[in-house]
């Protein structure tokens, strides 16, 4: 077999990996549980919103850790374990609904199913840069747009399930989607040859990997010296409040839309669905424009097109003005992943980004927590979602605070490493 032929189709393993983040992505739809969980079960809003929590903060610890397992063991049978914990989250949650039990409900939807999608996110991408060395950052972004995108599967097609039968059902329904989906896209996974490389890239792999590692002037780190480098912190701050901002909009769109907004639930059903569209589009975008403005910068402007969303949100009148602006804070929210490896690379270089992502990523599990939390506790101490929104404006403020700081660190860096060099080879 020559080095251009594979026993796969990378096309196909692409479509694999975006099958299994579509459906794990359907997280991104939570917010269509939560009137119909308070309304038939009783069960608080901050209470609901713990499944949600738990679930993000499961999903990235799994992230961050797992990544080993994936490496041993293939991503043929991590994303075929993530399809049965996924699987299994779902059918639980629906079982916990049938009984009522509130504490079932956070761990198999929470726990189980956080793993599930956690070992699920991790589990392609890796195989994706080996299939496509040539055309990297296409393949992941097509695979994190389908994890943005789930919402506009699971949002008007849950919302008709709930509708048509009750919650229950949706979740086993669902489940069972997403465990045929997950499992046919893992099934087809596989890592390409050793010394396979696509046709044409015989000459250019090389040159394209040193230039990679040479982006910013600072020199490679490894994964430990990164963990205690300030600014490996400042971006986690970063990381942490951009995902707070948009996870919050994430989990309470639908009764935001409908207390705020004036919607019914099924145009906020229908509306929480379209997040997907710019969650998934958001990553395509922003990462693309990061290439040309700089990732502090793109960072940055985050920080800036949301403290502006959060301050007017309160008085935004009328459905489809407050879902624009719900839509740009969420290609925010999509862009900051979509940005963060190579970001990462930016700042610490290629020699162990693959770890040093998956420390960043505990930012995403500790914020799944931090914003839905918060606004729960805001609307059940207030009766509503303004100080909640304002609260986090605050958190934008120091986000940008943190982004000009980081800005300010890396000239510097820069500058010693390059003072450092030029007397290491006597310039």
């Amino acid at each position: 077999m020559s080095r251009t032929t594979a026993s796969r189709n990378r096309w196909l393993i692409a479509l694999s990996a975006v099958a299994i983040h579509l459906s794990i992505g359907s997280i991104y739809a939570y917010s269509i549980y939560q009137i119909p969980l308070n309304e038939s079960l009783g069960w608080s809003t901050s209470s609901v919103t713990l499944a949600f929590s738990v679930a993000v903060f499961v999903l990235g610890i799994t992230a961050a850790f797992l990544g080993r397992y994936v490496e041993e063991y293939g991503p043929r049978r991590a994303g075929l374990a993530a399809a049965v914990l996924f699987g299994l989250g779902m059918a639980g949650a629906g079982a916990s609904v049938q009984i009522g039990s509130l504490p079932l409900f956070w761990a198999t939807f929470g726990v189980l199913g956080g793993m599930g999608i956690g070992l699920g996110y991790i589990s392609p991408i890796g195989t994706l840069l080996e299939w496509f060395p040539d055309r990297r950052g296409m393949a992941t972004g097509l695979a994190v747009m389908g994890f943005g995108a789930g919402a506009l599967l699971t949002g008007p097609l849950g919302n008709f399930l709930i509708q048509a039968f009750d919650v229950a059902t949706a979740f086993y329904a669902l489940g069972a989607l997403y465990f045929v989906l997950m499992t046919l896209g893992a099934s087809y996974l596989a890592k390409p040859a050793d010394d396979w490389l696509p046709a044409g890239m015989e000459d250019t792999e090389e040159a394209h990997e040193q230039a990679q590692s040479a982006l910013t002037g600072l020199r490679n780190l490894t994964a430990r010296e990164a963990r205690s480098s300030p600014r490996f912190w400042m971006v986690w701050l970063i990381i942490f409040i951009n995902v707070s901002a948009g996870i919050m909009l994430l989990a309470f769109a639908s009764p935001m839309l409908q207390q705020i907004g004036g919607a019914s639930a099924t145009t906020a059903a229908f509306i929480t669905g379209y997040i997907g569209v710019f969650n998934g589009g958001g990553r395509i975008a922003w990462s693309s424009l990061s290439d040309y403005v700089g990732r502090t910068t793109t960072y940055g402007a985050f920080m800036v097109i949301q403290i502006a969303a959060f301050l007017v949100m309160p008085q935004l009148v009328g459905v489809w003005i407050l879902a624009s602006v719900i839509f740009l804070v969420i290609t925010c929210y999509g862009g900051g992943f979509a940005c963060l490896p190579a970001y990462l690379s930016d700042l610490f270089g290629t020699k162990e980004v693959s770890a040093i992502h998956g420390y960043a990523l505990t930012a995403w599990g500790v914020a799944g927590v931090a914003g839905p939390q918060l606004a729960a506790f805001i609307r059940e101490s207030t009766g509503g979602y303004t100080n909640a929104l304002y609260v986090m404006n605050v958190a934008l403020v120091l986000g940008l605070v943190t982004v000009v700081a980081l800005r300010w660190r890396l000239g510097k860096l820069r500058e010693t490493d390059t003072a450092q060099a030029g007397a290491a080879t006597g310039d």
